[in-house]
């Protein structure tokens, strides 16, 4: 398959079609993401079709930006990040956009027991092991195998040992959209020792556009019964706990800003400085394709549907941002103007047995999708 990106040789501007506040058309470099980082060769790339356009780099395997249009036909950024690699590199919030990897959130105290022997990750979050550790995937070139304007494929290579993990890794992953306007991402990887493997995508959106204000005023639907609660360092109690009369029941849509004002009488929604906390998705079949999540933006009128196969969703609110970051439209990201929902197996798995298992074993394949749907409402 011939590879289609975004080369500053044959075309130096890339046009990214939404209007940040002063009405001027932002554009992407693509010079300004190429460059060589331990022998490998990063680039940007583009997956469209009549309504959306995907800006992927291979430095991280991160989404740089989704262009969707609202109810009125207006094209907007509704995923936050950088207009160049050195911004990436230099982000005080390391994971914008990018693959989570080995193991998404967090594992406690950088600890886990697996055949008989205890094995010790890298602290990067608090006393805890946090997505991979600081040279995660996050930080990895991934090589490009394929790319035309529908998909592309990449591949990583996790040798035995890296980051503290067990096993030689090999992990590709394929984003691809068509015409129902989804961006669907597809994950394989197999192992020589038995290892954990819980990957995701780590992408932030505010639908109203990159930095257009809070997300609080998104209306927010989990299909998710329970979750997991957890402690002061947000590693799960082990409980699965039912939603039922809490500020995490979110079965039927609402706001979401709308009960953050329990923060100070509700422990968990103190622990997280807001919601920052897996949810159990209620699901038919294990493994199967469902849907997760629902967000609506009332004021543009975007709607974004997860659909995933994993059985769990990380929601996080946007708590820990404070404006020190600055995106591609020269605004801040500031505190509660984006959300995340990384669909995964729940945090802290290898250490609690009665969580679904996320240790893949020598002769299995990891595999697992996540889709993006676009679409507006009135």
């Amino acid at each position: 398959m011939k590879l289609k990106k975004i080369s500053s040789t044959l075309l130096l501007l890339t046009f990214v079609f939404c209007e940040n506040t002063k009405n001027e058309k932002f554009m992407l470099k693509a010079i300004d993401f190429k460059s060589e980082i331990d022998g490998k060769s990063t680039d940007l790339y583009l997956l469209k079709n009549k309504q959306i356009e995907v800006y992927i780099t291979n430095y991280g395997g991160r989404i740089v930006s989704l262009i969707t249009p609202d109810k009125k036909g207006k094209m907007g950024d509704v995923v936050l990040g950088f207009k160049s690699l050195a911004d990436y590199q230099k982000a005080i919030t390391p994971y914008h956009g990018c693959l989570i990897g080995r193991y998404s959130n967090r594992i406690a105290k950088g600890k886990f027991e697996l055949e008989g022997k205890v094995y010790d990750l890298p602290i990067n979050n608090n006393e805890n092991h946090l997505h991979g550790g600081p040279d995660g995937f996050h930080n990895k070139v991934w090589d490009v195998v394929s790319a035309d304007e529908s998909s592309i494929v990449m591949t990583c290579f996790s040798k035995d040992g890296e980051m503290g993990y067990p096993g030689n890794l090999e992990v590709s992953v394929t984003y691809s959209i068509n015409d129902k306007n989804e961006l669907n991402m597809a994950y394989t990887a197999t192992t020589d020792k038995a290892t954990p493997v819980n990957l995701t995508n780590h992408a932030f959106f505010n639908l109203g556009g990159e930095a257009k204000g809070t997300i609080n005023d998104h209306l927010l639907m989990l299909k998710a019964t329970h979750f997991t609660p957890v402690d002061e360092g947000l590693i799960p109690l082990g409980e699965i706990r039912s939603v039922e009369g809490t500020p995490f029941d979110f079965r039927k849509a609402k706001t979401i800003g709308r009960d953050l004002n329990q923060e100070e009488s509700n422990i968990q929604l103190s622990r997280g400085g807001g919601y920052d906390h897996n949810f159990v998705l209620k699901k038919d079949n294990y493994g199967s394709m469902s849907l997760a999540a629902r967000v609506i933006d009332p004021k543009s009128g975007r709607q974004l549907d997860i659909l995933t196969e994993e059985p769990g969703v990380q929601f996080y609110g946007g708590n820990f941002m404070n404006g020190s970051d600055v995106g591609k439209y020269g605004i801040p990201f500031e505190y509660r103007g984006s959300f995340a929902l990384e669909t995964q197996h729940y945090p802290d798995s290898p250490n609690k047995p009665n969580f679904p298992n996320t240790i893949l074993e020598v002769g299995e394949v990891y595999k697992t999708q996540t889709t993006y749907k676009f679409s507006v409402v009135e």
